[in-house]
């Protein structure tokens, strides 16, 4: 049981650490004047809008950008788990 305690610490330790690294991280997405920046955390830090685009293509192109973003981001999340030796126990 202890042993078990352990494992969960240190499994939780490794990902706080990981946390730390990807906040680190940044990805940048643009297209039309409209730009998005996201940490390694999922996080939105920037958002630059062109308020000249029509609001049914500006909505579009936010989703798109966003939904890039996120995937940059988890190929990003994905690599610097493997480089930390990935969690064990989690396959």
């Amino acid at each position: 049981m202890f042993n078990k305690l352990k494992q969960f610490k240190d499994l939780r330790s490794q990902a706080k650490t990981l946390q730390g690294v990807l906040a680190e991280e940044s990805v940048t997405v643009e297209r039309n004047g409209v730009k998005i920046i996201m940490n390694g955390n999922l996080e939105v830090t920037t958002m630059i809008v062109n308020d000249k685009l029509p609001k049914a293509n500006l909505e579009n192109i936010l989703k798109d950008l966003f939904n890039d973003a996120v995937k940059k981001t988890q190929k990003i999340m994905a690599r610097k788990m493997q480089e930390m030796g990935g969690f064990p126990g989690l396959s």
